[in-house]
């Protein structure tokens, strides 16, 4: 795929990500609407996670007909070819990463659109309606937020880490994070739960956060962010499902990934 067709890709996911964001910035600090639960009574959807997704769809539908669409709430819509897997394309949206906190009235969610093919994300943007603040990258270019470059912080000694995570829905498994996390907090600098994985890979692409880790994660959790944070120069590793504990994801410098690894495994 050349710079241009990634650099169109891009585009499209910048106008998707924008009207999902207008969805949620009209509805946000009102009442909310819609409501209900999904895996867990903690785990909530609401009318505005669909509203945005219906915006995102909309934008895709007109921009990008052929292409199949993987969404946290409508799940998903095949396009005229198998994609991505037969060679053609999947845009990976989640229309609002952080609903909890967006109901809460907490200023802290984003909205993450990803493009991919067969060999992974082409194109990513997660863009955070309240700060105004739109990550992005393609898979041959340079992270960018708000159209200015962007690099992790470099930092290479775990002991001044700060190190995000978040946490699952169901009980048992916090449990077992919680055991990590207590593992964990006596040999970094200080741990961030904000509750929105998107942002919480972007803050290490653009040096905030140090490092992250998470389990439980979905598709569309992480489609855009990793793909942002490696072209920050971050490594991405995959944390495999065992005792109990669904899959997850490291995000690290290579100077104390290794150690970080081995720590939250």
């Amino acid at each position: 795929m050349s710079d241009s067709d990634e650099r169109e890709l891009l585009s499209v996911a910048r106008e998707a990500a924008e009207a999902a964001a207008a969805e949620l910035r009209r509805r946000f600090g009102g009442p909310a609407q819609g409501v209900r639960s999904k895996s867990t009574a903690t785990d909530l959807v609401s009318d505005a996670d669909v509203a945005a997704e219906y915006a995102i769809r909309r934008v895709l539908a007109s921009r990008r007909p052929g292409d199949g669409i993987l969404g946290e709430e409508g799940g998903i819509t095949a396009g005229t070819g198998t994609a991505p897997a037969g060679g053609g394309l999947r845009w990976v949206v989640d229309p609002l990463d952080g609903t909890i906190n967006y109901l809460f009235g907490i200023p802290a969610f984003a909205v993450s659109v990803a493009c991919e093919d067969e060999s992974g994300a082409v194109a990513g943007v997660v863009l955070d309606p309240i700060r105004e603040e739109r990550f992005e990258a393609t898979r041959s270019g340079p992270p960018r937020m708000n159209g200015v470059a962007i690099e992790p912080s470099g930092r290479e000694d775990i002991a001044t880490a700060m190190v995000a995570t978040g946490f699952a829905y169901d009980s048992a498994v916090r449990a077992r994070q919680g055991a990590v996390v207590a593992r964990l907090l006596p040999r970094v600098r200080d741990i961030r739960r904000v509750g929105s994985a998107a942002m919480d890979l972007c803050w290490c692409a653009c040096g905030r956060y140090d490092a992250y880790y998470e389990r439980g994660l979905n598709p569309w959790d992480v489609a855009a962010g990793t793909l942002i944070a490696e072209r920050a120069g971050l490594q991405v590793r995959e944390l495999a499902a065992a005792d109990a504990v669904p899959a997850g994801v490291v995000v690290a410098p290579e100077a104390f990934m290794a150690e970080l690894y081995d720590l939250v495994e």
